[in-house]
Formats: structure tokens, C-alpha cells, sequence
């Protein structure tokens, strides 16, 4: 298992209310709601909010809450809300707007067993060996760019440190296998960076100083070909097919391993391609990193990697990674832990483009929060990003002890 494998589940866009209305001086409209169970009136964590037809969206927050920019010029398309076991939302954009809609319930689809699925003798297995098989078929096979919204923060003993966002794009040629699963083959150019200034104190020193961003990318299982496979018939035999779910008015199976929901796969009845992985682990014995007389191990670790279709072939839409460590002393203490949430959400995709992202525009091979870029206020402003909870207000009153977050952006310490 590589070590640098995380997660975030947190997010920082610094305006609240509901503005279901143009905004003056801007060419977009902003479409804020809360999506919700029908029944149960629980907030629906990662459901997929866009536009039918078009390959831009956002996503819900972890109470369900989301901020989507919407250009003008498609207010005569469909507004849509996707989320796994539940029907579809769907409104065209200048009706959401002039009713004021702020609250979208979801109704579950009912699950039933039809002819089709009792007569299908498919196992676990054979589904997961159906859709590993399939990956070049129904993912990407010709040149794409990700247009997507990076963060990551840092906590160490229960407070956090440091926060940094980045606006980047993505270019990778196709979805065939690599022949190194742990090199990276995309292309990545940073479009814009906004970081707090807890990058420059000592406890970053307790964590991976290296590219997190391109770590993100590589824990891609789908991409990067990152399971079994056939090979492993132990592995293989241990899947089990659960249960029979729906998306998008689409049947999924939901295959998991025998005796264990730490893994998951939701794979498409039809085409058999991943829609999304789950995994979680909990604590190891394994040393990861030494700091002086410290050394450290992990806690717990949880990742979730999601793909929506556009114009017939599967992309990424998000991956969240969240990882706890534990550091000890010579006596095997717990001296403290520190946590790295990390996320990744892509609000475009240009698929089947001529564009490529060249050496030069590559960004460099250091971290992002080495990357030298002023901090572009009215860019983010307009910007797609994850809309934050009230959990994110106690982080960002730690990451504002000294400093508002904006002076730290605009990296002025006084």
C-alpha cells in the first residue's frame, strides 16, 4: 500500500445565503440549494449538480449544500442532480431560477427484481472481471483535459495548520493500462493557487513534502489499473455481489468483498464500467516516515474515486482521499496524530481535444505549495469550488488565529 494516500472532506468557499439570481456585472447565474432525501430529509453527501448534455458541474458538500455557476447563455438548458440510488432531478435552468428553488429532495428508486436480474447468474467476480476488461472500451480513448479544483488541508493534534486550493487542468492521452501503475501519466498546469500560511511553519515537516497533487492522480484504482485483477483468483472468489441499485435511471451492481464493506465497486449493469470505488483501512503496524526520535504509523485511511459519463465514454468527477496518522515516541506512545484530507473535483471536461498540455506548461515537479502564483481574488470569486459546512468554520477560525485567510492568500503577514 503506498503511503501517501488521503482524504478531505472539507471545504472553504468564504460567502454564505442562497442566490438563485444573476449576479450584476457577471455573465453567469449561481444556483444555490441544499440536496436532501425525500423521506428521511438527510442531507445526500457527493451528488454529481450540472447541466444535461453539457460536461460542467460541482458537487454537494458533506451536508449536501452546493454553489453551481451557471453561464447565461444556458439558461435554456436542463438543470440535473445525480445521485446513486436515488431518481434523477431535472428542471430546465430559467425555471430553477424563476421559482427560486433552494431545495432539491431525492426520491429513492424503488428496487425490484425483475425477470432480467433473477435470471442473472453473473457473481461478484465475474462482474469486477467484466468491468476491468471493459476499460478500454468504456473510458476515454482519445486525448482529454480536466478542468478541476484541488484542496488540501493539514491538522496536526486536532488543530489545523494549513490550507491550499488550486485551480488546475489535467491532459492524459486515453484510459490504457500503464505499463508502470505508479508513474504518472497525465499532464498537469496550475491555473491558479491560493495557500493560508501555515506552509511556511515546522509542522509541514510532518508530512509528505512531495507533489500531493500528482500522489491524488495516481491513487486513481480505474486509471491506474490499482486491483487484483484477473490474475488473483483469491481475490477474485472473496467479491461478492450485494445488491442491485440504481443511477440515473441505470441499474448498478454493488459488489463488495465477502464479510467486509471497506471495499466497494458500483459497476454499471449494462456497460459494466466503475462508476465508483470505495475503500477504507484502518490501523497498520507498518512504519511510514522517522522524525527525529518519533516515527509514525497509520491510523485509518478512507477513499472514495467517482466517474460520470459524457458524451458516451466515463470520466473522473471526484476523489476524496482522507488519511490519519499516528506519531509515537521511544516508548510507543501516542505523542499526536495528524491528519491530510485531500480532494480533487473535476467542473469540466473537454473531451476528444486537439489541445495538449505541453512540457513547458507542465507544472513543476514540487509541491503546489511551492508554486509561485499572485492570489487572483476575482478569479475565485467566479470559480466552481465546494461549498463549505459549518464543521469548516472551526477550521478556518484555527487557519485565522493570527491572520484573516484573505491577507494570507494575498501573502501579506502584517
Amino acid at each position: 500500500m503506498n503511503k501517501r494516500i488521503y482524504v478531505v472532506l472539507f471545504s472553504f468557499i468564504f460567502f454564505f445565503g442562497f442566490i438563485n439570481t444573476p449576479i450584476f456585472g457577471q455573465n453567469y447565474f449561481t444556483v444555490s440549494g441544499k440536496v436532501m432525501d425525500a423521506e428521511s430529509g438527510e442531507p445526500l453527501v457527493f451528488a454529481s449538480v450540472g447541466l444535461k448534455g453539457k460536461s460542467i458541474g460541482t458537487i454537494s458538500n458533506a451536508i449536501g449544500e452546493f454553489d453551481f455557476h451557471i453561464p447565461i447563455e444556458n439558461s435554456d438548458l436542463i438543470f440535473e442532480i445525480h445521485m446513486l440510488g436515488y431518481e434523477s432531478f431535472e428542471l430546465e435552468v430559467s425555471e430553477v431560477i424563476r421559482r427560486g428553488l433552494t431545495e432539491f429532495s431525492l426520491t429513492r428508486t424503488l428496487k425490484f427484481l425483475d425477470e432480467v436480474i433473477v435470471s442473472d447468474s453473473l457473481s461478484g467476480g465475474d462482474i469486477f472481471t467484466i468491468a476491468v476488461n471493459r476499460i478500454d472500451q468504456n473510458y476515454p480513448s482519445e486525448p482529454f483535459i480536466l478542468d478541476g479544483f484541488y484542496r488540501d488541508v493539514k491538522s496536526v493534534g486536532g488543530t489545523y495548520v494549513a490550507l491550499l486550493e488550486a485551480a488546475v487542468k489535467v491532459y492524459d492521452k486515453d484510459y490504457k493500462a500503464p505499463k508502470q501503475k505508479m508513474r504518472l501519466r497525465e499532464r498537469v498546469t496550475l491555473v491558479e493557487v491560493r495557500k493560508s500560511l501555515g506552509y511556511d511553519n515546522k509542522f509541514t515537516t510532518f508530512f509528505d513534502q512531495t507533489n500531493l497533487l500528482e500522489d491524488l492522480l495516481l491513487h486513481n484504482n480505474v486509471r491506474y489499473r490499482q486491483f487484483p485483477g484477473d490474475s488473483d483468483e483469491a481475490f477474485i472468489s472473496k467479491l461478492q455481489r450485494t445488491d442491485v441499485d440504481f443511477y440515473n435511471g441505470r441499474r448498478i451492481f454493488l459488489i463488495q468483498l465477502e464479510n467486509s464493506d471497506r471495499l466497494k465497486f458500483y459497476i454499471d449493469a449494462t456497460t459494466f464500467s466503475f462508476l465508483r470505488v470505495e475503500y477504507e483501512l484502518g490501523i497498520s503496524d507498518e512504519v511510514i516516515d522517522r522524525k527525529g526520535n518519533l516515527y509514525s504509523k497509520m491510523k485509518s485511511l478512507k477513499k472514495i474515486i467517482d466517474f460520470r459519463e459524457y458524451y458516451g465514454s466515463m470520466y473522473l468527477n471526484h476523489i476524496n482521499l482522507e488519511t490519519e496518522v499516528n506519531w509515537y515516541d521511544r516508548s510507543n506512545e501516542v505523542k499526536f496524530t495528524t491528519k491530510l484530507h485531500q480532494q480533487l473535483m473535476v467542473n469540466k471536461v473537454f473531451p476528444a481535444t486537439s489541445q495538449k498540455i505541453g512540457p513547458t506548461e507542465t507544472m513543476k515537479k514540487f509541491g503546489l505549495q511551492y508554486q509561485q502564483r499572485a492570489y487572483n481574488k476575482e478569479f475565485w470569486d467566479n470559480y466552481n469550488v465546494i461549498k463549505e459546512t459549518p464543521l469548516d468554520k472551526s477550521i478556518i477560525d484555527d487557519l485565522e488565529k493570527d491572520l484573516s485567510l484573505e491577507r494570507q492568500f494575498q501573502n501579506k503577514r502584517k
